[in-house]
């Protein structure tokens, strides 16, 4: 399976930031092939709705047919082991799908979050004890957060073997769902206003005043 699909249509952006669909493809790199059918049971969707936005994702490459079964028993597969966007487009339209597809994205982390954390009992102690969550605030420049994305790609591609074959997992290994997210903070009013972007267009001009009407 190919490491990683690249999204650039805004139709194709649009087209999956559905939660349904998310949930879909990432089924399906971690248990395909799935026909619609299982796929339903798993989600708890119906076989109808599964099979619809299965060929919804088919007809933007996210997903395919693996061969066999008929209608809605054909297994579909995913096409790759990640989706990848970039945060902006020359086609102001593609740069607003990213928006609304990065925040169905974070609001399904919340939702796997909540799940995970309401079952978090039924955990053995050294599971519990392992977990972590944690935030850090950095000054940073642009070229160093991706240089520091970078590493940490590196660091957790070192594990990325136990994904496809099960050999290589050890005993006592489970599947572990690791968030990465990194943002410019909003300003900090006790902080010195930051540097204008050299490159973005300068601030409409202020408008005169009206003068006063007299009154009737």
């Amino acid at each position: 399976m190919p490491d990683r699909i690249d999204l650039t249509d805004a139709r194709a952006l649009r087209a999956y930031a559905h939660p349904t669909r998310m949930e879909l493809v990432g089924l399906l790199r971690r248990h395909g092939p799935l026909t619609a059918t299982r796929a339903a049971e798993l989600t708890g969707e119906s076989v109808a709705g599964c099979s619809y936005h299965l060929r919804m994702l088919a007809k933007y490459g996210l997903v395919e047919q693996s061969g066999g079964g008929r209608g809605r028993e054909k297994p579909w597969r995913a096409t790759a082991r990640t989706t990848h966007w970039e945060a902006a487009y020359d086609d102001p339209s593609a740069t607003e799908a990213v928006g609304d597809l990065t925040m169905a994205q974070v609001e399904a982390y919340v939702r796997k979050l909540g799940a995970a954390l309401a079952d978090r009992h039924r955990l053995p102690r050294e599971w519990q004890a392992a977990e972590y969550s944690g935030d850090w605030s950095l000054y940073l420049t642009p070229e160093e957060l991706t240089g520091l994305t970078e590493e940490m790609t590196r660091l957790l591609s070192r594990y990325d073997d136990r994904f496809a074959d099960p050999a290589r997992r050890p005993e006592g290994a489970r599947l572990v769902s690791m968030l990465r997210l990194a943002f410019v903070a909003p300003q900090d009013p006790e902080e010195p206003p930051a540097a204008a972007d050299p490159a973005a267009p300068p601030p409409d001009p202020p408008q005169p005043a009206q003068p006063a009407q007299p009154a009737p």
